[in-house]
């Protein structure tokens, strides 16, 4: 009678743990990869597909639960920066007053408003500028911000990044970014 109880245990037990590495080969957690950055959240791959979470493409994520449906939005936006009236992309260490322009095009639902906003090497951000827009900027548009000092103090890469706000309810989320690379 003992020897009949060990004997369900181990297969109950058997079975148990074929099922539970069955459901980890069906759902495999992978490392993702965007732009050079690692995305915390990663991806799956399940039964053969990969499935990763859209935010992590820089774009808008419009979630409707009324229909249930998801919306993403990708504009194509092009970011110029102006020294006076030269463009630049490298700067050395210091201090520079410039402005960024920023061409928005291929935006198929308004939005209330644009921001830019610098990211320095260590991830410390500070806003350049914000404007709310009317209600019919969608489309394309463009976006150029007033004269802005900002101090390089270390060498490294800064991202300029341009932010899109979809509703007056929402958070502002980043579109596009452009890189500066302070010199010595």
């Amino acid at each position: 009678m003992r020897w009949k109880k060990i004997v369900m245990s181990t297969l109950v037990l058997s079975l148990m743990g074929g099922s539970l590495l069955f459901a980890d080969s069906v759902n495999e957690k992978v490392r993702l990869w965007v732009n050079g950055q690692e995305v915390q959240d990663g991806g799956y791959i399940i039964d053969g597909k990969t499935y990763v979470p859209i935010r992590s493409f820089e774009g808008l994520v419009n979630w409707s639960p009324t229909n249930n449906q998801v919306k993403f939005l990708k504009p194509n936006v092009h970011i110029f920066l102006f020294k006076g009236d030269t463009i630049f992309g490298n700067v050395n260490k210091g201090k520079l007053k410039f402005n960024v322009f920023s061409q928005v095009d291929n935006l198929v639902d308004s939005v209330v408003a644009v921001k830019v906003a610098i990211t320095d090497p260590s991830g410390v951000q500070k806003d350049i500028q914000t404007q709310e827009l009317a209600n019919d900027s969608k489309d394309n548009f463009w976006f150029r911000t007033d004269d802005f000092t900002y101090d390089f103090k270390t060498t490294g890469k800064y991202m300029i990044g341009f932010y899109i706000k979809l509703s007056k309810n929402s958070e502002f989320e980043l579109v596009s970014q452009k890189v500066i690379t302070a010199l010595n």
